[in-house]
């Protein structure tokens, strides 16, 4: 079963981007076989100290449930707090080094195929100005988890020493053209924010590639995506202006429902409320854009803060993992690292932190580096454990 657990793993990477539906059911597995292990080992389960604060916001989460507005579709929302438990699967799933090896291999494959389909569909089949959603339901979970690939493809190109890094530098070019189709701004916000992360540690003077790639990529751009790049400088534009709506009803919200929020996944009925005043056209969606505001909303101020700290404490133990150089670590913490903030960047635009597909990728990538270093020191207690009984068999044998 220990050999499962790493494979399962792997194999919900492997189906992470084409099928939602299949990747949780191999994630059901490989939770399965890792609370077996831990009954059968009589162990309690291992996670990263910054699993602490997702852990309260869960009970958080469950409490502002109970006080929702209409607890049984909040208790239905909330199963999605289940995924949180991929941090200590991760963290305690990987027993060797090449096993993440192998896991990030199906990950590769899993993106390829993905963005394979959405520029063959993009060339092919798409009509002018769509959004191209690649294997997902919507065009913005799709960019959410391209945004998330491209910093692990990026950070493996510039930082791991095995020849395969040429081909995550090339699954990370052609990840940036399946994510301009998408025409997600906050997404292509999230991929700069990567870039400026991964840059600022490889060689900061390569900053300067970051405007240049992008005035390339806009250039050459369909005159929809130019069009579509413009209007994040346009506060009137309808995307924009929705936000704004968004933002001032948000905050009604968070004063009307300050400790416990209006509960998980009813904000959205809350604010069609006259009082929030929204337009007909915002009335339509289903939450309001921001990660911030929508978690205080729903959940409440206390959980937004448990959000905050989990984000907060996440970045500090990185920061931390980078200082100490370890070139074999490096390109999963600059992984980790970038896609942090860029969730939270582009968090400012878009509920992703709501979206499962890239909840479940994202707390992979950040759990990571932590499982790595685990790992690593698990490997050099054994073999210093095993060098201190070759030294007594050796004592023992001269007397």
């Amino acid at each position: 079963m220990a050999n499962v657990l790493p494979l399962s793993i792997a194999l919900y990477l492997l189906f992470s981007f084409p099928s939602i539906s299949i990747s949780q059911i191999i994630l059901f597995v490989a939770l399965t076989c890792w609370i077996a292990l831990l009954i059968k080992n009589k162990q309690l389960p291992q996670f990263p100290n910054f699993f602490w604060p997702l852990l309260v916001y869960s009970l958080l989460s469950v409490i502002a449930s109970i006080k929702s507005d209409n607890p049984a579709v909040s208790f239905k929302d909330s199963r999605e707090l289940l995924l949180f438990l991929i941090v200590p699967l991760v963290y305690s799933g990987f027993r060797k080094l090449k096993q993440i090896k192998w896991a990030n291999l199906a990950l590769l494959t899993s993106a390829s195929i993905s963005i394979v389909f959405s520029l063959i569909y993009f060339f092919i089949t798409a009509t002018p100005g769509e959004r191209v959603a690649g294997f997902m339901g919507h065009y913005m979970t799709q960019a959410g988890l391209l945004m998330l690939f491209s910093a692990i493809a990026l950070s493996m190109f510039f930082f791991s020493k095995d020849k395969i890094k040429y081909l995550w530098g090339t699954a990370f070019c052609f990840a940036s053209i399946a994510l301009v189709i998408t025409m997600t701004r906050s997404a292509w916000i999230g991929v700069t924010v990567i870039a400026v992360v991964v840059l600022s540690i490889h060689k900061p003077k390569l900053l300067v590639l970051i405007p240049v790639a992008a005035a390339l990529f806009f250039l050459i751009s369909p005159q929809h995506v130019k069009q579509r790049a413009l209007s994040i400088f346009d506060l009137k534009s309808y995307s924009n202006a929705q936000r704004i709506e968004y933002l001032n009803a948000g905050l009604q919200i968070i004063q009307d429902y300050p400790i416990f929020g209006t509960g998980p996944n009813t904000v959205h009925v809350i604010f069609k409320r006259p009082k929030y005043k929204l337009s007909h056209e915002a009335l339509s969606n289903v939450h309001l854009h921001n990660n911030f505001i929508q978690i205080a909303a729903e959940r409440g101020i206390p959980t937004l803060l448990a959000w905050l700290t989990f984000m907060a404490w996440a970045f500090i133990s990185l920061f931390k993992l980078l200082k100490n150089k370890d070139p074999a670590l490096l390109p999963f913490t600059a992984t980790a690292l970038a896609s942090l903030l860029a969730l939270a960047v582009a968090g400012l635009f878009e509920y992703n932190f709501g979206d499962s597909e890239i909840t479940m990728l994202f707390l992979y990538l950040i759990t990571l580096p932590f499982a790595f270093e685990r790992i690593q020191k698990n490997q050099s207690k054994s073999s210093l454990d095993y060098s201190r009984v070759e030294v007594a068999a050796d004592a023992r044998h001269r007397v």
